[in-house]
């Protein structure tokens, strides 16, 4: 088993930091910020009334480090009130968030327009959905190579890796992204989830859109194809890829620090995973359009070229009802949503789990703001 990179480890803190820089173009067409975009820097308002009772939620494994240090925080503030999140997964998180029973959602795939103006049974009867982002992470290439560290991979190359195109670590494809590697006479083993995936969805996502030829199954939140091994869950993906030598698979970065990680490549350079990057990215990218109030969603930009940027991402959400028909519900989910989007929110979850926090540029800290409001009974 690899030991944790302590230099990588303090760099990753510190891209973390440089994500609220780096999304400072984010969406730069939705209009100039004002001072009415600021996130807060303590309490909200509604944290400053007390409340009491318990909340549930579910859904992307990937935000289990974040949700304990959004759960830790928000316990400071209201200390009558329990915080509960079950990291399913994004595909069953949001089964349960619509058949009933919890009251938010965590997602790495936002649900469609379709789902999203359908019937959800945690919500009161006719109750739209707020969807906003509130964690943005670089999915890295991670593999367990003894005497290898990092490597470089393009798009095709990783495609053509988990297609089965490539079998052997030391392939000619894989020498040519990496000349000054000596690469073992080994045989690839490749790890998917087998769960309904957020982290898939965006993985084959960044194929589809880099390596069209290559990878021909498109954007998928289950995994495409025949063979390989399958793991549930974003931890039993890291145990999967960390018990034996020679595999390789994808995972939230924040949760990946055990297991090296590949480089891949942007323009004519090649990009280390990074919060900074990946915010980089999500700076490029738009807010889709044809969505309701307070469903805030992005559109990323696969494909960006821009110098630093990682656009092998994840944007991941919260949903909730815009009505619970349980007023205390409401009043619990507004409290949590407003810290876990809040100034302190955010860091939080930077320092516990690497990841950008989501910015006052652009106008976002505003439209996050303006969905939470519409939660009510």
């Amino acid at each position: 088993m690899k030991l944790l990179h302590p230099t990588r480890t303090a760099a990753w803190l510190a891209s973390a930091a440089i994500g609220l820089a780096a999304l400072g173009g984010c969406a730069a067409n939705e209009g100039e910020t004002n001072e009415s975009d600021q996130p807060a820097t303590g309490a909200t308002s509604n944290n400053e009334v007390k409340l009491t009772g318990e909340l549930n939620g579910a859904g992307a494994s990937s935000q289990s480090a974040a949700q304990e240090a959004w759960k830790a925080g928000f316990v400071g503030l209201q200390s009558d009130v329990t915080v509960n999140y079950d990291p399913v997964g994004s595909g069953s998180g949001r089964e349960q968030f619509v058949a009933g029973g919890i009251g938010f959602v965590g997602t790495d795939a936002p649900f469609s327009v379709e789902e999203a103006s359908g019937t959800i049974g945690s919500c009161a009867a006719g109750s739209g959905i707020i969807e906003i982002p509130v964690y943005i992470s670089p999915i890295v290439v991670a593999f367990n190579l003894e005497g290898i560290d990092t490597l470089n991979l393009a798009a095709a190359t990783i495609a053509d890796i988990f297609t089965g195109q490539i079998t052997n670590w030391n392939d000619p494809a894989i020498k040519a992204d990496n000349p000054d590697v000596t690469l073992p006479d080994l045989k690839i083993s490749p790890v998917h989830r087998s769960d309904k995936s957020g982290t898939t969805g965006n993985f084959t996502d960044y194929l589809a859109a880099n390596a069209p030829a290559a990878w021909t199954a498109g954007e998928s939140e289950e995994w495409p194809l025949e063979g390989g091994e399958g793991a549930e869950k974003t931890q039993g993906m890291v145990e999967a890829l960390i018990a034996g030598n020679g595999t390789v698979g994808y995972v939230d970065a924040g949760q990946a620090q055990a297991l090296s990680w590949a480089s891949i490549k942007v323009g004519s350079e090649w990009v280390e995973p990074s919060a900074g990057g990946a915010a980089k990215a999500v700076a490029e990218s738009t807010l889709e359009e044809g969505r309701g109030d307070g469903d805030v969603v992005y559109v990323l930009n696969r494909t960006t070229e821009v110098a630093g940027a990682y656009p092998l991402l994840l944007v991941s959400y919260l949903a909730a009802c815009q009505k619970y028909d349980d007023a205390n519900q409401a009043a619990l989910v507004v409290a949590y949503l407003e810290y876990v989007t809040s100034e302190a929110g955010q860091q939080a979850a930077a320092q516990n789990a690497g990841s950008a926090p989501i910015t006052a540029e652009a106008g976002l800290i505003a439209k996050v703001s303006a969905a939470v409001e519409l939660i009510g009974s």
